[in-house]
């Protein structure tokens, strides 16, 4: 049995990044990759053989600590300085080098500040870099090596609905067209028409070979009962294998498997090798596969950041309506689900969610919130109705904008969309009597309550 991860390399002029465990190091990379430079993430105690053995053009270093730098810095600092190439210091004090050199540069502005965006722009210029990081050139460069790796071979992509998956389909039929198949599990975790919606839009417009499974009532029986947000998790997750691989064998020939996994996920798994990271919550597509899945993983958006994959979807051509969808958790309704999973706890959830959105769509701030839907608490709370005493379910509003969904805020919504909102959900939805608004930001909170 075979079960292999493939990687894609890139082909462009790379700065690395030194990260020292600070929250800041993604935006730091965000401002590079907006300057058209590709970088990549090292922690901070990469060998200097691996750092010199990459050829970046320049190297960051991300809010080094100073303990860290009191240890290392006699060896350290002469080793980095012997690459010869640009080294640019964000949030260090310049009386922590000895030796003076040109190759150095300081920046000590936050690295969440406006300013920084300049300071990377200027020390992308002194590294000389060609600046031809694209949206364009990766899917390019993309969908040569998916040809060159797939060859003749059938290829199964799984999707959920979301831009990731559907990205990565677009990536793949370019690719290799009619060697496709993409499997859609229905878990009956999903949103409202989330079913005809994937139906309609991937055999519009991919024409592609899609294989639809119905899976609620076995999802529904695996989750009685199970109120551990991780659990939940890795519940589903071995479930979405199970079935996924038993019909992924149907199909003769298919020897690659594509997913959609995009940075955010790998950082909130655990992070990888090269990057470590603490767990925050499992992603069923990150490290939850099993060792004798018969197939070579293929995720060719492993690096790129959300907004990147909905770049990367306008340039390959999908709809608008696909591309900025928002993004919707693989376990799906299950982790806005608070407590335990049951159908009738899904539906009410499922109906305050689509609420939610039409309500956001109707006010033109679709666009202008990265991710919008609605949670189901486990409590219950007294209400009124016909003047009389009720004791209902309590719904939660969740509603951020964000860069690359690894840092978030609240959205600021008008009060009148707020109160339509409210006011829907308390009136159309049964066992629903009150609404309210998260207003925390991520950190410390994440998007998704569980």
């Amino acid at each position: 049995m075979r079960f292999s991860i493939k990687l894609f390399k890139m082909n462009c002029e790379t700065l690395l990044i030194l990260d020292f465990g600070v929250p800041t190091t993604q935006l730091i990379a965000r401002r590079v990759r907006q300057s058209h430079v590709y970088c990549r993430i090292l922690p901070g105690s990469t060998p200097i053989e691996k750092i010199r053995a990459i050829h970046p053009k320049g190297l960051i270093l991300a809010d080094a600590r100073e303990d860290f730098l009191s240890e290392n810095l006699s060896t350290w600092e002469k080793e980095l300085l012997d690459l010869n190439i640009p080294i640019l210091a964000v949030g260090m004090s310049q009386k922590f080098f000895t030796v003076p050199t040109d190759s150095l540069v300081f920046c000590e502005v936050p690295a969440t500040s406006a300013a920084l965006k300049t300071e990377i722009g200027k020390f992308v210029g002194k590294c000389g870099c060609l600046c031809d990081w694209t949206m364009k050139s990766f899917a390019e460069n993309t969908i040569s090596r998916l040809q060159e790796q797939i060859g003749q071979e059938r290829v199964i992509c799984g999707l959920s609905g979301g831009v990731d998956s559907a990205v990565v389909a677009a990536l793949l039929s370019r690719a290799v067209g009619t060697q496709l198949t993409c499997i859609f599990v229905d878990t009956g975790l999903m949103r409202k028409s989330e079913r005809k919606s994937v139906q309609k839009e991937f055999t519009g417009h991919f024409q592609t070979d899609l294989r639809i499974v119905d899976a609620e009532s076995v999802y529904l029986e695996k989750l009685a009962g199970i109120v551990e947000p991780q659990l939940k998790r890795k519940t589903i997750g071995h479930l979405f294998i199970d079935i996924f691989s038993e019909e992924a064998a149907k199909i003769q020939g298919a020897k690659f498997l594509a997913q959609g996994t995009v940075y955010p996920d790998i950082l909130e798994s655990g992070g990888t090798s090269e990057t470590p990271a603490s767990t925050i919550k499992l992603h069923h597509n990150v490290g939850g596969l099993p060792d004798d899945l018969e197939f070579d993983l293929v995720e060719p958006l492993r690096e790129l950041f959300k907004d990147e994959v909905r770049e990367l979807g306008m340039q390959l051509g999908l709809p608008e309506e696909m591309v900025w969808r928002h993004p919707f958790p693989g376990p799906g309704l299950a982790v806005r689900c608070l407590g335990e999973v049951t159908k009738e706890r899904l539906n009410i959830l499922r109906e305050a969610d689509a609420i939610v959105v039409e309500e956001i769509k109707n006010a033109g701030l679709y666009r202008d919130v990265s991710q919008a839907f609605a949670v189901l608490l486990p409590v219950q709370s007294v209400g009124v109705s016909n003047n009389e005493r009720t004791y209902e379910n309590a719904v939660v509003v969740r509603c951020v904008v964000t860069e690359d969904f690894v840092h978030a805020d609240w959205a600021r919504l008008p009060y009148h969309v707020l109160e339509s909102i409210s006011n829907r959900v308390i009136r159309e939805v049964a066992g629903v009597n009150r609404v309210a608004y998260d207003i925390s930001s991520k950190p410390p909170a994440t998007i998704e309550w569980e």
